[in-house]
């Protein structure tokens, strides 16, 4: 089965076209940010350091897939640990059999380092981002739906932080592989976006 790696920036869409494309080609859909904020979580829960290497490793070693479908792991505290908690190595080596492993049996897979470390060889690699304003508002939406009290501003500032976190880790830095097709969601529809993503996957998969 097909392999479709979505790397890309914080509140660019990743999500939303992964589940699309998921559903369009039959593939199993993992959400990979979801296994860091899960780790993330397990830190806090256990009143950990999600700064401490030791502390998120050995939480990140026993991640369960029935964990990731807690809602609490999409809010906005959750989501700022798991960036904090996604740069250690070791936090990442321990992740990285559960998505290999995933990704071994086909799928659809988005996260930060899918194309680049999980599966550079993917059948198909995407690469997903949009302004840092367009990506902000989207992500203020969603936390105000969460009922998280949070202005367009303060949600921005957390944004480029984590960005610049993602993009200058010493450890799979979240970067676009050398193969990888980009799509720039901003001022695009969610149908138009899984509209060109289909479009390129059918033709990289017909070659």
């Amino acid at each position: 089965m097909s392999v479709i790696a979505i790397d890309g920036t914080f509140a660019s869409g990743k999500g939303t076209l992964g589940k699309g494309l998921a559903a369009h080609y039959g593939l199993p859909y993992l959400d990979t940010g979801k296994l860091y904020r899960a780790t993330a979580k397990r830190v806090l829960d256990a009143g950990g350091d999600v700064t401490s290497s030791v502390d998120g490793a050995r939480a990140a070693k026993s991640i369960k897939t029935d964990e990731l479908s807690d809602p609490i792991l999409k809010s906005g505290p959750i989501g700022a640990a798991a960036s904090k908690v996604s740069v250690h190595p070791a936090v990442r080596a321990a992740l990285f059999d559960f998505q290999r492993d995933f990704a071994a049996k086909g799928g659809v897979l988005d996260g930060r380092d899918i194309g680049t470390v999980i599966c550079p060889d993917a059948d198909v690699k995407l690469y997903v981002t949009a302004s840092p304003e367009e990506r902000a508002k989207r992500r203020h939406a969603e936390l105000r739906g969460y009922g998280e009290q949070v202005s367009v501003e303060e949600v921005l500032a957390q944004l480029i932080e984590r960005d610049t976190r993602d993009s200058t880790r010493a450890t799979a830095p979240l970067k676009p592989a050398a193969d990888a097709h980009m799509i720039d969601t901003t001022g695009m529809s969610i149908s138009e976006v899984l509209n060109a993503a289909i479009a390129i996957c059918d033709a990289v998969l017909k070659r």
